[in-house]
């Protein structure tokens, strides 16, 4: 007869769909509840992440995310509620997840992961989920786990495509083996700036979610050494191989990343060789209130971006035509142009790309049109 004294007639009932499984049972479960798993950010991803992990009887998650919740973030975190906005992402797991499973601890880390504190905090887990946004993250997550030797499944998003893969050192290949490089930055546009398909972050976390628990039980294959790509437009998942790299700095032979400061410079920011004056949002504010004729105001940002804000009295050239030239036919010596885009990235790099002596002078908007709405605009939309 089956020992299932370790499992109360309540959580028997709960996970029963699971016990029934081949595979998993009564012993599996248990598997579950001792499991410890990291979720690396309660965002689009981590919100599927930590409710289905929840659900699982995954037994301790751990959640580490230094944000708050905004109202833009409800169309596709669906860890979050209206009434929690403002409140801290790591305190509104830890509240859904108790209404849907008691069962579970939610340690929350209310911080960002930095080179000084991921390794005390990841070493606390048996498995690390990444749902991160930007390639630093990423990067530092994935050299975090090869120092540990722990496993991290990985997810990203990005309009209507999603990717997931299992990293893990000394079994496959890691995230560095794959993606030597990060793009340089602003190359690769944010989900903020290029938007996702809400769905997707169901679709990619909940495939990671599986990879996680996969790994908890013993089962399956897991995605080690296979990156799956999902094409939501095409309703198709494709699958590609990868190779661990022997020259890896960061898991090969020799490896050259020892600790996590290389990871500090691995997104490093655009070339200092040209500075780029910046003016700030008041100082702007300022002048389209007294000589708006003195400058010409460009967003470099895309139409879908500007139908959501801009700023009045200003013209659009997207970055994309800085980009092929083509936007140095609109303009001349005599202008004097204020760049800005969402959050001062792109408008920076578009200012780059004007010759020296095209035009009288440039600047950028120093935080872009965010920052603009937390000084001088704060009733206007942010994305």
């Amino acid at each position: 007869m089956t020992d299932t004294r370790s499992l109360s007639a309540q959580e028997l009932t709960r996970y029963s769909r699971h016990i029934i499984l081949p595979g998993v049972g009564v012993p599996g479960q248990q598997r579950l509840r001792e499991a410890r798993v990291a979720v690396i950010g309660a965002g689009g991803l981590g919100s599927p992440v930590i409710l289905y992990l929840a659900a699982a009887g995954v037994g301790t998650i751990g959640v580490v995310d230094d944000d708050v919740v905004d109202v833009s973030n409800l169309q596709r975190q669906v860890l979050h509620s209206s009434s929690r906005t403002g409140m801290l992402k790591t305190e509104s797991a830890k509240i859904a997840v108790h209404e849907l499973n008691p069962h579970v601890e939610v340690i929350a880390h209310s911080v960002r992961l930095s080179p000084e504190n991921a390794l005390s905090i990841l070493a606390e887990y048996d498995i690390v989920v990444d749902g991160t946004d930007n390639y630093e993250a990423r990067y530092l997550v994935s050299d975090a786990c090869v120092l540990l030797r722990k496993p991290l499944v990985w997810g990203s998003v990005f309009q209507f495509e999603g990717q997931v893969s299992v990293w893990w050192a000394g079994r496959g290949p890691c995230y560095r083996c794959a993606f030597p490089e990060p793009p340089a930055p602003g190359l690769v546009p944010s989900c903020a700036e290029g938007g996702v398909f809400g769905a997707m972050c169901a679709s990619v976390g909940a495939a990671q979610v599986a990879e996680a628990l996969k790994l908890v039980l013993g089962i399956g294959q897991p995605a080690l050494g296979r990156l799956l790509v999902y094409d939501a437009l095409g309703s198709r998942w494709r699958t590609l191989t990868l190779l661990a790299d022997p020259q890896c700095p960061a898991c090969g032979h020799a490896p050259t990343i020892t600790d996590l400061d290389a990871t500090r410079t691995v997104c490093g920011v655009a070339s200092r060789d040209t500075l780029i004056a910046e003016v700030t949002p008041e100082d702007l504010a300022a002048i389209l209130a007294d000589r708006p004729e003195s400058v010409r105001l460009i967003d470099v940002r895309g139409p879908q971006e500007r139908a959501i804000v801009s700023v009045p009295g200003d013209e659009n050239i997207p970055l994309q035509q800085f980009e092929d030239g083509s936007a140095l036919r609109l303009l001349s010596a005599r202008d004097d142009l204020i760049l800005y885009c969402r959050s001062g990235i792109r408008s920076e790099s578009a200012a780059r790309l004007i010759p020296d002596g095209h035009v009288n002078s440039v600047k950028h908007l120093a935080g872009g049109i965010l920052e603009w709405i937390r000084q001088v605009s704060p009733g206007l939309p942010t994305y």
